[in-house]
C-alpha cells in the first residue's frame, strides 16, 4: 500500500510524522502528504490491474493497510471523446470530457471523501463528518455508512432540505447551525478537534485532497500515458485543481509520463463568485473574498477559497488562465454538453464547458490541442438551474391524428 514518508508544510517545508494533523505548527500553512514511492511502479502494472476504481493506484494513496479501504467503486470514470461538442464550440479536434457525474453519489467528491473516510478508519477515529451543503455531504455520508461510522453534516439551519436529503438517506446526522456556512465550518472545526471526529474537509484535509489527484492518474492512463495540452477545471476552493497538478507531477517523478511543464491549466469560475479570476486578471497575489456569492453554480460558490493562493501559483507554473462565465453561459454549457454528448452535468460542469467555449472564441486555446474538460457532478442534483429554459409540457388529446400532426 501507499507508504507515507511524512506530512510536509506547503509553505515552510517543515516535516511531520504522518499522524492526525492538518496545520503547520510554525507558520500555520497547509500540510501535504509526501510518499516513499517504490521504483517498481510501471505503466503496465497499473494498466493490467482488474480494479476499476481509483484504488487501482493504491501505492500513491495514503492508506497503509488495504483492509482499511472503504470503497463504493468510485473512480475510473469515462474519458469521453466529445467530437460533436468540439465541432459546435469551434471545430475542436481532440476534446475529452472526464465524466465524474457517474460516480456512486454522482460527483467527484466520492474520491476525496473515500480516501478520508478510509484514513479515519485506519487511525481509529470514532466518527466522521464534513461542513457541506451538497455533494461532499452525500459522498461522506455514503462512505461512512459503508464503514459503519457515525457521520455528522454541519450546515446552516436555513439550508433547503432537498440539498441534504441524499446525505440523510445514508443515515447521517444533520447539525443545523444557526448562522452562515462560515459559522458551520468554524463549529465543525472546533467540534472535530475536541471530539475526535474526522471532519474530512478540515482536520482530515491532507489525506482528503489526495483522492482528487486520481483525476490526473486516470486521465493520463486513459490517454495512453500522455499528458494533455490543456485542462479545463472548475474551481471553488481550488483544492481539486491543486491536487490534479500534484497528481501529474507524481506521475512524472515516477517516469510514467513525460514533461508536464508544457501543460496549460485553465481555472474556470462562475461570475458572481470568481475571486481567483479577479486576482488573476488584476495580477494580484491576494485573493479577496466575495462576501455574498451570487451564481447558479452553488457547488462553486465559495467566496473565500482556501486554496486560492495556490491556484494562482499553479496558473503561473503551468501557463495558466483564469476565466469566469455568466449564469446564462453556464446554462448554455449544460445544454450544449447534454444535447451533443448525452452528458447531463450540474452547473459546475457547465462552467467548464462555457469557459472552454469562451477561450476558443477568443483565440486563447488552439483548436488542435488535446483538451480535457472536467465534469464534476450530475445535473440531476441541480435541475433548478435549467428548468426555466426547457420546453413547457403541454397536454395533447389521445387522438392519433392530432399527435401525428405534431410529429415532424
Amino acid at each position: 500500500m501507499g507508504t507515507v514518508r511524512c506530512l510536509k508544510c506547503r509553505e515552510c517545508n517543515r516535516e511531520y510524522e504522518p499522524d492526525f494533523r492538518y496545520i503547520c505548527e510554525d507558520c500555520f500553512g497547509p500540510i501535504d502528504v509526501e510518499y516513499e514511492i517504490p521504483s517498481v511502479l510501471t505503466r503496465e502494472l497499473f494498466s493490467n490491474r482488474q480494479e476499476k476504481s481509483y484504488w487501482r493506484y493504491f501505492e500513491l494513496l495514503p492508506i497503509a493497510n488495504k483492509n482499511n479501504i472503504i470503497s463504493l467503486g468510485a473512480g475510473f470514470t469515462p474519458l469521453q471523446l466529445a467530437d460533436r461538442l468540439g465541432e459546435q464550440i469551434g471545430n475542436l479536434k481532440n476534446i475529452f470530457i472526464k465524466n465524474d457525474s457517474v460516480n456512486p453519489t454522482y460527483s467527484f467528491k466520492d474520491r476525496p471523501a473515500g480516501v478520508a473516510v478510509s484514513k479515519a478508519k485506519e487511525i481509529r477515529l470514532r466518527a466522521v463528518g464534513c461542513a457541506s451543503t451538497g455533494n461532499l455531504a452525500s459522498a461522506t455520508a455514503a462512505h461512512a455508512a459503508k464503514a459503519k461510522l457515525p457521520c455528522f453534516i454541519f450546515a446552516p439551519s436555513d439550508i433547503e432540505r432537498v440539498k441534504i436529503l441524499q446525505a440523510l438517506s445514508y443515515g447521517a446526522e444533520f447539525v443545523a447551525v444557526d448562522g452562515t456556512y462560515d459559522d458551520a465550518n468554524r463549529v465543525a472545526s472546533v467540534i472535530g478537534d475536541s471530539k475526535g471526529i474526522g471532519v474530512v474537509n478540515i482536520n482530515m484535509r491532507p489525506y482528503y485532497v489526495e483522492g482528487s489527484k486520481t483525476l490526473a492518474f486516470e486521465v493520463a492512463e486513459q490517454l495512453g500515458w500522455q499528458v494533455p495540452d490543456t485542462l479545463i477545471i472548475p474551481v471553488g476552493s481550488g483544492a481539486m485543481l491543486n491536487a490534479i497538478c500534484k497528481g501529474f507531477e507524481e506521475l512524472e517523478n515516477l517516469g510514467l509520463v513525460d514533461d508536464v511543464s508544457k501543460m496549460k491549466i485553465i481555472a474556470a469560475q462562475p461570475h458572481g463568485c470568481a475571486p481567483i479570476v479577479d486576482a488573476f486578471k488584476n495580477k494580484s497575489n491576494e485573493v479577496r473574498p466575495i462576501e455574498k456569492p451570487e451564481t447558479i453554480a452553488k457547488s462553486l460558490a465559495i467566496g473565500d477559497p482556501g486554496d486560492g493562493l495556490y491556484v494562482l501559483r499553479r496558473l503561473a507554473q503551468y501557463n495558466g488562465i483564469a476565466e469566469e462565465v455568466t449564469d446564462e453561459e453556464i446554462v448554455d454549457g449544460i445544454l450544449a454538453l447534454a444535447k451533443t454528448e448525452g452528458i447531463f452535468t450540474e452547473p459546475a460542469g457547465g462552467v467548464s464547458v462555457a469557459a472552454l467555449k469562451k477561450l476558443v472564441q477568443d483565440g486563447r486555446i488552439d483548436k488542435d490541442e488535446n483538451i480535457v474538460c472536467y465534469v464534476t457532478g450530475n445535473g440531476l442534483k441541480a435541475t433548478e438551474a435549467i428548468v426555466d429554459v426547457l420546453p413547457k409540457l403541454d397536454a395533447v388529446k389521445p387522438d392519433i391524428q392530432v399527435v401525428s400532426a405534431l410529429i415532424r
